[in-house]
């Protein structure tokens, strides 16, 4: 909750009904409205603020052609439009109209001062907002389209909204590997901003009904191009003067340290508090949360628990579990990336007293799935 010189209390909490976001204009000396409990990051002309209306008609049409020009259309026009990438469903804004972008974070109840990515269609489209070095370029060439997101310096005349980069000098930018994302991003001609498709915090959707679940009534449009391929959110590198891995994901560090030769640093650990600002998305402390707490590295269950097992070992107490999934009982990295947040949403929808989850290896997938395990298992 915000509460301005004028007195008037307003929020972005997705539970409050007929909530609003603020989107702000110059000219006011009323308080920016990033200024949620951090330091604002830079000016980004957010001053005099304007209530974002929410309780839209979601309309769900199925993957091709019209579906693509349809969801161009209503991003033109400033909606909002969830849409499938290889790694999580999207919700995708106009990434040059603040407007949008603000309604997008009011949809999701999302922090103002927590980046988005902005998707593009090529990488001649991701050098007219971004400076690439040759680093950027090198990772680009091997890895895109595909689940990697490159920071880099904004050009000078960078379309993105000062509202999407959070007032950072950077932006982060990325083309998805997904026949449908690439079929909306050509129709509609620019960069859209896509975070995961969700309430902000929850888990990640891998199906049209997830955007549903969270999101009906919030966003214009879902595209449903069945469920996604990796699972997992795409992983992010800062392209510094030391390259920094600061969002495990959907490609694996190895192969990208394979590329650069180098090894990858990891982030401040200030950056991981959910009182700072966030170099990238993904890097709020508490993220990717269901509902039921999380207990990780569980070697029995307790009764009324539910198990996200993993490999082909049976734990103490599992008769007693309120449910079980096993993310890949081969022990298969990528077939339990896939399937993560789909799980983890099947299990919460069980209630169970808590969701034990099975050791997991911190390798090569391993390390991206840990990651939001890690996340979700935060105190809230």
């Amino acid at each position: 909750m915000i509460s301005g010189r004028s007195g008037r209390i307003r929020t972005c909490d997705p539970c409050v009904p007929n909530a609003v976001l603020y989107r702000a204009e110059p000219h006011s000396d009323k308080r920016p409205a990033y200024s949620v409990g951090c330091d604002a990051p830079q000016a980004a002309e957010l001053r005099n603020f304007v209530p974002v209306k929410t309780g839209l008609e979601t309309s769900i049409l199925p993957a091709g052609q019209a579906g693509a020009e349809a969801a161009a259309r209503i991003l033109a026009a400033g909606g909002l439009v969830a849409f499938p990438t290889e790694t999580v469903y999207g919700l995708g804004a106009d990434a040059a109209n603040a407007t949008a972008i603000a309604h997008l974070y009011a949809a999701k109840g999302r922090p103002a001062f927590n980046p988005l990515i902005a998707h593009v269609a090529d990488l001649a489209a991701a050098r007219r907002i971004g400076r690439f070095d040759p680093r950027a370029s090198r990772l680009a060439e091997a890895f895109w389209p595909g689940p990697l997101t490159l920071v880099v310096p904004k050009t000078d005349d960078c379309p993105v909204a000062d509202l999407a980069t959070a007032g950072l000098d950077t932006v982060a930018i990325r083309i998805p590997a997904h026949p449908v994302a690439e079929a909306i991003l050509r129709a509609f001609g620019g960069a859209v901003v896509a975070p995961s498709a969700n309430i902000s915090g929850h888990v990640s959707p891998t199906l049209a009904a997830h955007v549903e679940s969270d999101l009906a009534g919030r966003i214009d449009l879902i595209v449903d191009g069945g469920p996604v391929a990796v699972g997992v959110e795409s992983t992010i590198v800062g392209c510094f003067e030391a390259p920094i891995l600061l969002r495990p994901g959907g490609l694996s560090r190895e192969r990208i340290e394979a590329v650069l030769g180098m090894p990858l640093v990891r982030p401040p650990v200030q950056n991981e508090s959910d009182d700072s600002q966030p170099l990238a998305p993904g890097m709020m402390a508490s993220h990717y949360a269901p509902r039921a707490n999380v207990r990780l590295d569980a070697r029995d269950v307790a009764p009324g628990e539910a198990l996200l097992a993993f490999g082909p070992v049976r734990l103490p107490g599992l008769e007693v579990a309120a449910a079980v999934m096993n993310l890949s009982a081969t022990a298969d990295l990528d077939e339990a990336a896939a399937n993560l947040f789909g799980y983890l949403r099947a299990l919460d929808a069980k209630a169970p007293n808590a969701i034990a989850v099975m050791t997991i290896p911190e390798e090569g997938l391993g390390e991206a799935i840990n990651d939001r395990l890690r996340r979700a298992s935060v105190a809230r």
